[in-house]
């Protein structure tokens, strides 16, 4: 097939950088902001880097404005954040928090002053502690209702000035390592069927606060952001071949579905109902799910590596064993589920000293594949390398090697359409890593960094992004 290409972006195309409230805000007690499921994680020895917290993070909460004003000398025109459920609800129900109200507006006026678009997510992972205290927080279908008040309040409050708005950042991730791995809160090990009946009420949540938009008179563009993983089978044997499709059923389809067409993908359905996992669903949430599944605008993608999958024999490898954390390359080892899959390594691919597979072609590649499954735009809501990143004496980082693993326009040649591209963190130094429970300099992923004087720097992966040719489309 001969690639399509574009020279130029498009009008209105939105070049942007993302961020998550409890990594970068502080502030974590302030204003009446009521206290999260991860203010008190975070507090559990061995949890976090060196027993980091984000008590006080790079002090968004007091110099927004000084950051917005960094975003808008770098070029940005979007800007993602996500807004902390305990900032607006203290007790996550109840008396709203005038002045959590008033911080978001603020943040959203000071980018609208400097012509950068607002685009809030409404859940990244800091769920107020009350409601996990009351009734077990996501295990329990009552948080439902409770998410759609809370997405309510933010639609009336910030509808006239916010044209896109993302449900949840990455469910497949904070549902994995909340009741899986236990690396993240509620910190539960291989609890399988809480799992799949959490993911359940976060997808119904989901649904019901996008019909909740558009039937509160919203307008603007709507969906959820999914870490996603693309996957290459090891070799045409067809085992492999098929260990490949049952890694996307059970590791990517299992949420695009439910977003795109408002179902589950049968063959892991019925995988999961043979192992006593399935979630318990009942027509009325299906009703539910299809209808806003036809009221999504887009489908939005945070992109960091690709896998390869092979087949794994019943005596083979398990979900869990060593993820690295520490950036000690070659410590992370081969996972997979037994009689199902295993993702080995990709001998063509270079990686992070994290372990992960360095592929800007995997960025096309979910691209293509988004486009031709759901018909949907795409919003590349996260993209990006952590490295081990090196202050020069007149405090500059020069990241060539971030730079050369865009593929220097490589990726985006055809096959996918997308109108919002975020090159991962805004910020890292003094921010709590969700993944690493790291808060440390020498991890970056992001194009700003707060050193200990509080100055900013800036890496030459923030000048980069001219040099990336998009093929993308418009919303309709």
């Amino acid at each position: 097939m001969e690639e399509m290409k574009v020279t130029k972006f498009p009008e209105g195309f939105l070049w942007g950088s993302a961020s998550a409230a409890y990594q970068i805000e502080g502030g974590w007690r302030e204003d009446g902001k009521g206290i999260t499921n991860w203010d008190q994680f975070v507090r559990i020895p061995g949890k976090t880097y060196k027993a980091t917290t984000g008590d006080v993070a790079v002090d968004h909460y007091h110099r927004y404005k000084e950051d917005i004003a960094l975003m808008a000398e770098m070029g940005l025109k979007t800007y993602r954040f996500s807004v902390s459920w305990a900032r607006i609800y203290p007790e996550g129900r109840g008396e709203v928090n005038p002045k959590g109200i008033e911080f978001y507006e603020n943040i959203i006026d000071e980018c609208l002053k400097y012509g950068i678009e607002p685009m809030v997510t409404i859940y990244h992972w800091d769920l107020p502690q009350a409601l996990v205290d009351l009734y077990g927080g996501w295990e329990s279908e009552e948080i439902i209702e409770d998410y759609v008040n809370y997405a309510k309040i933010l639609f009336k409050a910030y509808g006239s000035k916010v044209k896109y708005w993302i449900t949840f950042n990455e469910q497949n991730i904070f549902t994995s390592l909340g009741w899986l791995t236990a690396q993240h809160p509620p910190g539960k090990f291989d609890d399988q069927k809480t799992f799949y009946q959490v993911n359940h009420h976060v997808f119904m949540a989901h649904a019901k606060a996008v019909l909740a938009y558009r039937e509160m008179g919203g307008t603007g563009k709507i969906g959820a952001s999914f870490a996603y993983t693309p996957s290459y089978a090891l070799d045409c044997k067809p085992e492999n071949v098929m260990s490949k499709h049952d890694y996307d059923e059970l590791k990517n389809f299992w949420w695009m579905d439910v977003y795109a067409y408002g179902r589950y993908p049968k063959a892991a359905m019925n995988y999961l109902r043979k192992k006593g996992f399935a979630p318990v669903v009942t027509k009325d949430n299906q009703k539910i799910l299809k209808a806003a599944a036809a009221e999504i605008d887009f489908m939005g993608v945070n992109y960091y590596q690709s896998c390869v999958c092979e087949y794994n024999p019943m005596d083979g490898v398990t979900p869990y064993g060593t993820m690295n954390t520490t950036g000690v390359k070659g410590s992370a080892q081969v996972l997979g589920v037994p009689g199902i899959y295993k993702n080995p390594g990709n001998p063509y691919l270079m990686t992070t000293d994290w372990d992960w597979s360095i592929d800007p072609v995997g960025l096309r590649y979910c691209c293509r594949e988004i486009t031709s499954r759901y018909d949907l735009p795409i919003i590349i809501s996260e993209n990006g390398l952590g490295a081990f990143d090196k202050k020069t004496e007149d405090h500059k980082i020069h990241d060539e090697y971030r730079i050369d693993s865009s593929g220097r326009g490589r990726y985006f040649r055809g096959g996918g359409g997308f109108r919002y591209h975020s090159g991962g963190q805004l910020q890292d130094a003094g921010q709590t890593d969700f993944s690493h429970g790291a808060a440390s300099s020498s991890l970056r992923a992001g194009r700003l960094e707060r050193d200990k004087s509080r100055n900013r720097i800036l890496d030459d992966h923030a000048f980069t992004l001219h040099i990336i040719d998009i093929y993308a489309v418009k919303f309709k």
